[in-house]
């Protein structure tokens, strides 16, 4: 081929191809080269198919050379558009995955797809529903494009409507007109949602996990006629399935994240279980008690722990590892501690007795319950407040406290039963042994922490059974306003009510410093002396001298341990005291002297209906007279009638006198006026002031018998210069 060069008449050239035969393109002419081209183009030929494109290419006869062009023109032309749309999807579908990567919240990826999908498909609306296992249903999940609140809050019952045909069947639907589509089951709630909206074209996916289980369904919409390509279908499929795995994804990491946190608290748990566990181990090795059990147990579980004894769970609790008043475990060794009185009865017993029959803590309203036994024998029961729902590791916590508890009441119980053995044995023997050597004495008394150089008293102490008839008296009515269930009249205490009668005076003693012993069916105990601070006579009391007061100290003590007995046993429990045994130590013999005396003492208070009292000989009148070894005539004529003698001596009147006229006068103040020669308005002057200084009763038959009582021995004693 050559070129030629013309001038045209402007002065400019222009080039003219020629060719020759035998330099013609390659397929014949220079159009049908192009079109060639073209061809290969279109239909995406290799490169080699290039050289020779009139190989490759048909000649459509008839047909323009332009036409031909045009139509591979616009068929290159669709394939770079859908190129183009292929390379945005995959853009899309990377950002996708980009975010699933990364999973922030759901909701942002969810709604990221839905956005991405609505604008790929050039819809106006896109959306996403989500099954709802426990209606079984399909909700609105997200929504991009949705103006109609009626449609955002749609739910589709299985198989209604498009969507919910989608849900059920695992397949996709598409429709071009919703509203005349008969294929779908129309229901009035899913037709009104769609009608507000204003859709008419919609498609819809299947959200799949694991190529089975549909979870939801994406969807794309128009608020016109539309035809969904097979592309289209494919592409929302393909979101669906990031949506999916986004929503599988974060399922699995909630579950997860649900997982490492039972986890942190079952560790926790345990070390707590393990805390506890060291805790109660070191307090078995060093000989803590019941206080330490239940502090532990507080502060490992948090709320409330409480220690009841096995006497009365219904009305006496103990708190934080105490124990009731006087309420002491079988065999002689309370808890520690004493709560400051009775509280309503609760429903304790009964889940005490769930919790030792099924040997675990049982709940029990608002607590929990964990029985406190040892081969079959109810100890007691540990109280936990403020965890009304307990996980199984903290159970077993509260189980195991029980069982320490059990272990260190034993333990207690076996060292009070050797020290309470000690000081019956030693009591036994200032009984039944006067003339014991005092130095052994005092060595066996420091043992158990008595001191037998101070004024003791002897205590005889009894049980007594109700009265027949007519109301409780004295520490009997107190009993019975405590609480304790009374027994018929007469009945005898049985062998519990016994054992728990001298387990409360083994208490007594050991907390009073003094000793306890058995004897003649009842109780004896020797005790200190309770001396008020009255500086001298202190001074008395620790040289062993009863001193001149020691008459109010026994009656105190007498009435004090009938008081705690009788608390601690629930009943009537009556003491008789002897008179002040000044040193036990130095003179063995005069504790087995005063024991008689106590125990002429309690008879006599049963006698007088005084149950659940506690009095001394000096406390009973005339009758005490009569008890008491010493017969100390002075010092119940100084009892009686001491004011008025003191009186006279004093004023220098004549009161004893006018009380002797007048009652050996028959109690009338005329003749006793004769006796002593004064006016009748002096009599009655006398007896005014007489009744001021004995007491407004001193007229009454029991107080005018000893007042009479009381005038005779006075004058005898002094006619006998005593």
């Amino acid at each position: 081929m050559h070129s030629t060069t013309d001038y045209g008449p402007d002065g400019h050239s222009s080039a003219r191809h020629e060719s020759s035969a035998g330099h013609e393109p390659p397929g014949g002419s220079a159009p049908a080269a192009c079109l060639g081209y073209l061809e290969l183009l279109a239909r995406g030929a290799p490169a080699e198919a290039y050289e020779d494109p009139a190989a490759h290419t048909a000649a459509e006869g008839g047909v323009p050379a332009a036409e031909q062009g045009k139509q591979l023109a616009l068929r290159i032309h669709a394939e770079l558009e859908g190129r183009r749309r292929r390379e945005a999807e995959l853009t899309a579908l990377f950002e996708t995955v980009h975010d699933l990567a990364g999973l922030r919240d759901l909701d942002d990826v969810l709604q990221a797809i839905v956005q991405r999908a609505r604008r790929l498909l050039g819809t106006e609306v896109a959306y996403m529903t989500l099954n709802d296992p426990e209606r079984g249903d399909t909700y609105m999940r997200v929504t991009e494009g949705s103006v109609s609140a009626r449609f955002q809050q749609l739910r589709l019952g299985m198989g209604e409507g498009l969507g919910g045909l989608v849900a059920q069947t695992a397949r996709p639907y598409a429709t071009q007109d919703y509203p005349r589509d008969a294929r779908f089951q129309h229901t009035l709630p899913i037709d009104r949602g769609v009608g507000e909206e204003g859709l008419v074209a919609i498609l819809g996916v299947p959200l799949l996990l694991g190529g089975r289980e549909v979870i939801g369904v994406l969807y794309a919409a128009d608020r016109r006629e539309r035809v969904f390509e097979p592309e289209q279908i494919a592409l929302l499929r393909s979101f669906a399935a990031h949506a999916a795995v986004a929503i599988d994804s974060t399922r699995l990491l909630t579950e997860t994240t649900q997982a490492l946190a039972g986890l942190r608290a079952v560790n926790e748990t345990i070390r707590r279980a393990s805390d506890i566990h060291d805790r109660l181990t070191e307090l078995v090795l060093r000989g803590g008690g019941v206080d330490d059990v239940t502090r532990a147990l507080a502060e490992v579980l948090g709320g409330r722990v409480e220690f009841r004894d096995s006497v009365r769970f219904g009305d006496v609790p103990t708190q934080a590892g105490g124990a009731a008043p006087g309420g002491v475990a079988s065999g002689g060794v309370p808890p520690e501690g004493a709560p400051s009185g009775p509280v309503p009865s609760d429903g304790v017993p009964a889940a005490v007795e769930r919790s030792r029959r099924d040997g675990h803590a049982v709940r029990e309203g608002g607590s929990w319950v964990a029985a406190v036994s040892a081969g079959g024998e109810l100890l007691g029961a540990l109280l936990l407040h403020g965890h009304p729902d307990l996980d199984p590791v903290d159970q077993r916590t509260l189980e195991r406290a029980a069982m320490v508890t059990s272990l260190l009441q034993l333990a207690r119980r076996s060292a009070g039963e050797a020290e309470q053995r000690v000081r019956g044995e030693l009591l036994d023997d200032l009984l039944d042994a006067a003339h014991r050597d005092p130095h052994l004495l005092r060595d066996r008394a420091a043992r158990v922490g008595a001191d037998l150089d101070v004024p003791h008293t002897v205590l005889a102490a009894r049980l007594d059974p109700a009265p027949a008839a007519g109301a409780p008296s004295g520490g009997a009515a107190h009993a019975s306003a405590a609480g304790a269930p009374p027994r018929d009249a007469g009945q005898a205490p049985d062998e519990a009510e016994r054992q728990r009668l001298w387990s409360a005076a083994a208490h007594l003693a050991a907390t009073r410093r003094g000793l306890a012993a058995t004897r003649d069916g009842g109780l004896v105990l020797l005790l200190p002396l309770e001396a008020t601070d009255r500086g001298a006579d202190r001074g008395a009391a620790d040289s062993g001298d009863p001193g001149p007061d020691s008459a109010d100290d026994v009656s105190r003590t007498a009435r004090r341990a009938a008081a705690e007995l009788g608390r601690a046993v629930g009943g009537p429990v009556t003491v008789g005291a002897s008179a002040p045994v000044p040193s036990p130590a130095t003179r063995p013999g005069s504790v087995a002297a005063a024991y008689p005396e106590a125990r002429r003492c309690l008879d006599v208070l049963s006698l007088l209906g005084r149950r659940g009292d506690g009095a001394a000989a000096e406390d009973l009148g005339f009758l005490g007279l009569l008890l008491a070894d010493t017969r100390d005539v002075t010092g119940f004529v100084r009892r009686v009638l001491g004011p008025a003698l003191d009186y006279d001596r004093r004023r220098g009147t004549e009161l004893v006198a006018t009380l002797d006229a007048y009652f050996e006068s028959g109690a009338s103040p005329v003749r006793a006026k004769d006796v002593l020669h004064v006016h009748v308005n002096t009599v009655a002057q006398r007896l005014e002031r007489v009744g001021r200084l004995l007491g407004d009763d001193w007229q009454a038959p029991h107080r005018a018998l000893e007042i009479q009582l009381a005038l005779r021995l006075h004058r005898l004693t002094g006619a006998l210069g005593g």
